[in-house]
């Protein structure tokens, strides 16, 4: 509701106007226009951010600095660049030449009987266009109204604003150009595309490397258990990890309901949640560890085999080989995947490759109890034929076979 005073103070502002205006000669439409200005701010029609401009010209810019072209509008993201910081001054400080038109700031009406010659700019104000205008008309931070009998013969362009055809001409074309969202995202050449994911990939091998050298500092053991698994039962790890996946959420709700089921329960709810968050983080964390440093393992004991000599093999230069490996088609994302057909392509194979050689280790730490259990680790034959000698060079079958390390014979009875 409005209040008294505000009432009051609209009929006291019709009743003494028009008196004011005959006494100065100012123009009647002034008069109305400020008359209709008071009713829309107690009305609450008028937008915060305009509150306070007054309408006046803009005042020209200083000797050197380039005019503002409105001749063209068909760009009109340029013509918002170029015009925004003018708009976040104060309405006083306010200065710019149009060429071959006017500017004004705050709200503008042109009268039913009043021509402009030229292009028109409006910052952070309304334009109510009543009769003729000769050039382009654009408005910054306000709407564009045409009622009816006005004729624009030009083009019209509201910027973080509207255009309302109210029964007026316009020859030219209708343009707006809204304010971008907050967090819109940028567009990026392809070169700094290139260069953010390069960062990003650079940073997530960065912190799986730190990682995984600390998993290897104090967790070595169950580490090779896992990464064992892994070589020695793939199949097996991968059906593993994706029931465990599957039942990931369901086992989580369960655990939460019998605890919310009992008192005790209700005190100990915060730290299950954390312990089991925790535990699911470190084995799909570890598992992936773990089949990097399957892979780089071996990778280095082939190239062992082969006869060629690698300087420091242990389980250091295992995981780092592995990383490399497992990320090098992120590698290739980044670097192509600005490319329309194939770096879509890419980053698909990317996901599938990551997601199934993870799925495999989730699966293997699960199978391994987190390293703990060896009964998928393929180590069922005695210590001593573990070694690379008996790996590579000692025969697995046939006759030679039968003489292998920790299988002793049994005596006969012959001469």
């Amino acid at each position: 509701m409005r209040t008294p005073s505000a009432l009051l103070a609209v009929l006291t502002l019709t009743l003494v106007t028009p008196q004011a205006a005959q006494a100065t000669g100012r123009p009647a439409i002034e008069a109305a226009r400020d008359i209709w200005g008071m009713i829309q701010q107690l009305r609450g029609d008028h937008d915060s951010a305009q509150a306070g401009v007054r309408p006046q010209a803009l005042q020209p810019a200083s000797a050197g600095e380039a005019p503002v072209d409105l001749s063209d509008l068909s760009h009109p993201a340029r013509l918002e660049s170029r015009l925004a910081p003018l708009t976040r001054l104060p309405p006083a400080r306010m200065r710019a030449t149009v060429a071959g038109g006017q500017g004004r700031v705050g709200d503008y009406s042109v009268g039913s009987e009043q021509t402009v010659q030229g292009h028109l700019l409006i910052l952070r104000g309304d334009a109510d266009v009543y009769g003729r205008v000769q050039g382009n008309v654009v408005a910054v931070d306000g709407d564009i109204t045409v009622h009816t009998g006005a004729v624009i013969q030009g083009d019209v362009l509201a910027i973080h604003g509207k255009v309302r055809e109210q029964g007026g001409v316009i020859d030219g074309e209708i343009r707006t150009l809204s304010a971008a969202p907050a967090g819109a995202a940028v567009t990026l050449s392809p070169m700094q595309l290139t260069l953010r994911r390069l960062a990003g990939l650079a940073g997530v091998a960065i912190t799986l490397g730190v990682l995984g050298l600390g998993l290897v500092a104090f967790g070595r053991h169950n580490l090779e258990i896992v990464s064992d698994t892994v070589s020695h039962s793939f199949g097996r790890a991968f059906v593993t990890g994706l029931l465990g996946q599957i039942l990931l959420l369901p086992t989580f709700g369960m655990i939460v309901v019998g605890l919310v089921l009992s008192v005790a329960g209700i005190l100990l709810l915060p730290f299950a949640v954390a312990a089991y968050v925790l535990l699911a983080v470190v084995g799909l964390v570890g598992g992936y560890l773990a089949v990097a440093h399957a892979l780089g393992e071996t990778y280095t004991r082939r190239r062992l085999a082969q006869g060629t000599m690698v300087a420091a093999p242990n389980s250091y230069r295992f995981l780092l080989t592995g990383l490399i490996a497992m990320l090098a088609l992120w590698l290739a994302w980044a670097a192509f995947g600005w490319v329309p057909v194939a770096g879509d392509l890419i980053r698909g194979a990317a996901i599938l490759v990551t997601w199934l050689l993870g799925t495999a280790g989730f699966g293997a730490a699960l199978l391994s109890r987190a390293g703990v259990r060896e009964n998928f680790a393929g180590r069922i034959i005695p210590p001593e034929a573990l070694t690379d000698e008996y790996l590579w060079a000692t025969p697995q079958f046939g006759v030679p076979a039968v003489r292998r390390p920790g299988v002793t014979r049994s005596p006969t009875g012959g001469p």
